[in-house]
């Protein structure tokens, strides 16, 4: 078997792993990040702007029902609080943000 030089030269000239083009490398970071940001951040972002509809549009005589499962009617609202009935002569004080869902009217004389 013979060999040429330039055989030679050619094989070890060439690195064994050459380094990936950093365009496909770019692309790739893109790609990654257009999936995070549809599948978690978008989401998100709309649970939060609906929950904070729903906190803004709380009115006095609103059934509700809170984070723990409390259920109860609106009596007084403050910007940051708001205190509601939970049974004859029991009135407790929560944050806004602790509201899960609003109820229909009549819900909790029904149950």
């Amino acid at each position: 078997m013979s060999f040429d030089l330039s055989q030679v030269v050619m094989a070890t000239s060439a690195p064994s792993g050459s380094e990936p083009n950093p365009i496909f490398t770019l692309l790739m970071f893109g790609g990654l990040f257009l999936f995070m940001y549809f599948l978690i951040i978008r989401p998100q972002r709309k649970r939060q702007k609906e929950h904070r509809e729903l906190t803004g549009s709380l009115g006095k005589g609103d059934e509700v029902v809170m984070n723990s499962g409390l259920l109860g009617k609106i009596t007084k609202l403050d910007d940051d609080y708001m205190t509601i009935q939970v049974a004859n002569n029991v009135e407790l004080k929560f944050q806004r943000a602790a509201v899960h869902a609003v109820l229909p009217k009549g819900t909790i004389k029904d149950i």
